[in-house]
């Protein structure tokens, strides 16, 4: 059935240990011998409910744990594909956070190189293309940052592009100013967090300290008019996480989400799925929820999958991207 969230789009907000289902979390804890602090997949669910974004972040860390192996990463990067294929995804633009797997003892070539099998195959097996964006966590040192950049040189093959995530209050994006001109003179495109819990100035920062070409939530830049302004008239991306930002209490319900008046602002939005099996739905469960909490229209949902492929980092084949916008206009809704 051509539901409407079903229809073609780009997941350009995902990062990919938000992806761990329980079962599969419990699947491989049992295949890596490790002892999870919950009895069952019922209980560790029931503990995806958070109070804030630091609630949230104590337990995605916990989990880690599970993840070991090569193996385990292109498991879990299989699963997300294949369930983000079965709701429109075409493409696919897919974070990750090394550090936080370093700081296990797993080689950063270990996490790469799993992605990449995955994500290599991910256009044969389900349709979908992909490209893998590296996050530095910024409630760590910028030093630390720079280090994790310098590791995965003999891997650049894999990375199109780095970003910033993690805890954002008082650890504003100019922390990062070097590191992000490193990326840069590697070629990595740039894309980081702001304005989620953190003020619309970092927002700003992003664009003017680190030159993101995208910016990820940017929820807060409504508090100021002259920046709307200026995301307007620069058409820079914002990616969206609307069930994330209610599952973090960054808004109160569904239904109180500016997506509505960010588009009717001009604003460049695209709607996308964070931590999927955290925040309770993927990228098509997301789309239902916004259209139903939203009244959004077809014609509203048809240009979310536009700007999504139109702020995808598709620059190396625009005849790839012609294919998928055309894909978004022909598609009917039942």
């Amino acid at each position: 059935m051509n539901l409407p969230e079903n229809l073609p789009k780009a997941e350009l907000h995902l990062h990919i240990e938000g992806t761990l289902e329980p079962e599969l979390a419990f699947a491989l804890a049992a295949r890596n011998g490790v002892d999870l602090p919950f009895a069952d997949t019922h209980e560790l669910r029931e503990a995806y409910r958070f109070g804030d974004l630091q609630s949230f972040l104590d337990l995605y860390y916990a989990l880690m744990a599970v993840l070991r192996t090569a193996d385990d990463f292109t498991e879990l990067a299989d699963a997300y594909l294949a369930r983000a294929a079965a709701q429109g995804v075409r493409h696919a633009e897919v974070f990750f956070d090394p550090q936080a797997h370093t700081a296990r003892g797993v080689p950063v070539g270990t996490v790469v190189e799993g992605l990449a099998r995955a994500l290599e195959r991910a256009e044969e097996r389900h349709g979908v293309t992909t490209r893998l964006i590296m996050c530095f966590l910024r409630d760590l040192p910028a030093e630390s940052a720079m280090e994790t950049l310098e590791s995965v040189r003999p891997y650049l093959r894999h990375i199109t592009g780095v970003g910033l995530d993690s805890a954002e209050v008082g650890h504003p994006p100019a922390k990062f100013r070097e590191v992000y001109e490193a990326a840069g003179a590697m070629g990595l495109r740039k894309v980081a967090h702001a304005g989620e819990e953190g003020p619309p100035a970092y927002v700003r920062e992003a664009l003017d300290v680190l030159g993101v070409e995208r910016v990820d939530h940017g929820l807060r830049a409504m508090e100021d008019p002259e920046l709307v302004e200026r995301l307007v008239r620069e058409r820079v991306p914002l990616t969206l996480c609307p069930l994330s930002n209610v599952r973090l209490r960054a808004v109160d319900v569904l239904e109180d989400h500016p997506l509505r008046a960010m588009m009717d602002a001009g604003l460049m939005v695209t709607v996308n799925s964070d931590d999927p099996a955290y925040f309770g739905g993927y990228v098509g469960e997301t789309f239902h929820a916004v259209r139903e909490a939203l009244g959004l229209t077809p014609d509203d949902l048809r240009r979310l999958a536009r700007n999504s492929f139109e702020a995808a980092f598709l620059d190396d084949d625009e005849a790839l991207r012609a294919r998928y916008l055309a894909e978004v206009d022909a598609y009917t809704f039942d």
